[in-house]
């Protein structure tokens, strides 16, 4: 089976993160290896820092990293929350000494997925 569509792969040798926009090859390649598939964990035993929490807000919804905020360290930080409809991909990117929380402008019913990437602890989902 080869790569899906929206999926997310992270190259082990150069820290490389890509997000798939069309499915096609059966591999994606970086630095002469394959890529490594992002697994979207959802249990975190770490005092629930990971897990993406989504409120309904005026504006639309707002995802927060976690019931206990997530640092935002230099070496250690949510670098992107994303939202995922059935037509739309919408992307918060983060910085560290950002909140890990973002604000998206979509009905909370036509949400498919929400997830989050943290570079030392990989891909979350709500």
């Amino acid at each position: 089976m080869g790569i899906e569509r929206r999926e997310l792969y992270k190259c082990d040798i150069c820290g490389n993160v890509v997000e798939v926009a069309e499915a096609g090859q059966p591999a994606l390649v970086c630095c002469g290896e394959d890529m490594k598939k992002l697994e979207e964990q959802t249990e975190d035993a770490s005092n629930e820092k990971h897990v993406p929490v989504v409120n309904e807000v005026e504006e639309g919804v707002e995802v927060v990293v976690g019931t206990t905020l997530h640092p935002m360290e230099e070496n250690h930080s949510i670098r992107f929350i994303e939202v995922l409809t059935e037509e739309q991909v919408l992307r918060a990117e983060l910085n560290p000494g950002d909140e890990p929380k973002a604000v998206f402008a979509v009905d909370a019913d036509d949400i498919v997925k929400v997830r989050e990437y943290c570079d030392v602890h990989g891909l979350w989902k709500a």
